[in-house]
């Protein structure tokens, strides 16, 4: 009996996945640091106000709008290297994006307001359109590393753990990059309740910084040492009008479409409490060593349904078991918005509540990159669409806008209820000033979570048994592709 296509171009072994989960490991070590330590030293080191510091994230996003699909076009049409189509890429610009990252924590407190300005805004898109370079074509390998489906979901989970590992450095440093304010006599500055108050140190972070981003080289190179390019994947003829065309049929995909938005809502919603809890444990609880334990707390469940995702998502649907699971954990924010209605914000309880939501978003943050691949499966199929790296290029800019809205959602809050990083060194916030901050913190994941679920529910069309007839039908495309 004749192999299937897809039989002779699947086979991972545990060391592809490794490889795979190594590369978004490495990314996530240096995107980390944007998450969970960037906005903050920002505002509270070089003292950049929170309007500033929007305006650039949206800045950096329209020029992300015209970098990413030129560098998706620019993938797709170069020619396939000895080492892949994607893979050697890891190599070329592992450094490069290591460099930038720490660039952008330079300590330039010394420069005048306009000169911080200019240097955050340069280092801060440069990083970005570096990491779209490594980013696009390493999201791209999923494709090409297997045509299984089944095992595309197991690359999904273990790029997540990859990602899982990669954010806790960064986690790490946000809550030990703090040092005892004092004032001109050496004596230790107190808050109202007698505990010392604390700042950030830009020579602790640099310094974290670095490290983090030596790992990062070493975990991309990792990646392309141990990844393998089964399938085989060609740049279309060149024909004009085919970077529009590709556009124009992304844009009708239902279902790319709509896994695109979900992801980029979901990453809003993540990194919103990872940026967010910094300014939360250290005016509202002021608890800045626990600064890493809400996301810590998040990230724990996946250490348990990692085993799970990819049998419960094969058996279920991978659309079912991610769309109930995080309208769960926004029904856990809900309980924590009204429960601070009545006065009770206990930090133990908020830290038990991110557990528990947690649970409900493993799935969703297990599977994701899978429901993105089932999405470009379906665009080759039903649009004939081969053009991987712009498709993932569209959806990698998707996941940069969900951080640009994170960054809007972190400032607003922080807009308005007055924050300004050197003036609150002194004087502090008053009641009503920190249960808002309270409030948004609860109300805007619940929020977000709830519009992921409906998008995934009633608007992304992938269902179990959708899926199944998409692999019948990927069959007979992949072999009339490689006939």
């Amino acid at each position: 009996m004749e192999q299937s296509y897809i039989s002779r171009t699947s086979g991972i072994r545990m060391k592809d996945k490794l490889g795979y989960a190594f590369g978004d490991l490495a990314s996530c070590l240096v995107f980390g640091l944007t998450q969970s330590v960037l906005n903050k030293f920002y505002t509270d080191v070089l003292e950049i106000s929170v309007l500033s510091v929007m305006i650039m994230t949206i800045i950096a996003r329209v020029w992300d709008a015209i970098n990413d699909p030129i560098w998706g076009r620019l993938i797709d049409r170069a020619p396939v290297h000895a080492d892949g189509r994607y893979r050697h890429w890891l190599k070329i610009f592992a450094a490069p994006v290591a460099i930038a990252a720490i660039l952008m924590f330079f300590n330039v407190k010394g420069f005048a307001i306009t000169w911080r300005t200019v240097w955050i805004y340069f280092t801060y898109i440069l990083f970005g359109m570096l990491y779209t370079c490594i980013n696009i074509p390493y999201g791209s390998m999923a494709q090409v590393i297997t045509s299984s489906d089944k095992e595309r979901s197991s690359l999904s989970v273990f790029r997540s753990i990859g990602s899982t590992f990669g954010a806790m450095p960064a986690m790490v440093l946000a809550s030990f990059c703090y040092v005892a304010m004092v004032d001109e006599s050496g004596n230790k500055i107190l808050d109202a309740n007698g505990k010392a108050m604390k700042v950030m140190d830009p020579t602790i972070t640099i310094i974290g910084v670095s490290i983090i981003a030596v790992l990062s080289v070493v975990f991309y190179f990792l990646c392309y040492g141990w990844s393998k390019e089964r399938v085989a994947s060609h740049p279309d003829p060149k024909t004009k009008g085919q970077t529009w065309k590709v556009v124009k049929t992304l844009l009708k995909s239902r279902p790319f479409m709509a896994v695109s938005i979900a992801s980029m809502l979901f990453l809003a919603a993540q990194m919103f409490g990872q940026g967010y809890n910094a300014y939360l444990f250290d005016k509202f609880f002021n608890k800045q060593g626990l600064t890493m334990l809400p996301t810590v707390f998040q990230y724990l469940p996946v250490a348990v349904i990692m085993f799970l995702a990819t049998r419960m998502g094969n058996r279920f649907g991978r659309r079912e078991v991610c769309s109930y699971g995080v309208l769960a954990a926004a029904v856990f924010y809900l309980v924590l918005f009204v429960l601070a209605l009545f006065g009770v914000t206990n930090v133990w309880l908020y830290l038990a509540a991110n557990l528990v939501a947690g649970i409900g978003t493993a799935f969703i943050f297990l599977l994701i990159w899978a429901l993105a691949s089932d999405a470009i499966d379906y665009n080759k199929v039903t649009y004939k669409l081969n053009d991987d790296a712009t498709s993932y290029a569209f959806y990698s800019f998707m996941r940069k806008l969900g951080q640009t809205v994170a960054t809007i959602l972190i400032n607003v809050p922080l807009l308005i209820i007055g924050y300004n990083g050197s003036q609150l060194k002194t004087e502090g916030l008053n009641d009503a000033a920190l249960k808002t901050m309270y409030n948004y913190s609860v109300m805007i994941p619940a929020v977000l979570f709830l519009l992921v679920f409906i998008i995934l529910r009633f608007v992304y069309p992938l269902s179990k048994k959708r899926i199944d007839e998409l692999q019948v039908e990927k069959e007979e495309y992949l072999k009339e592709q490689n006939a």
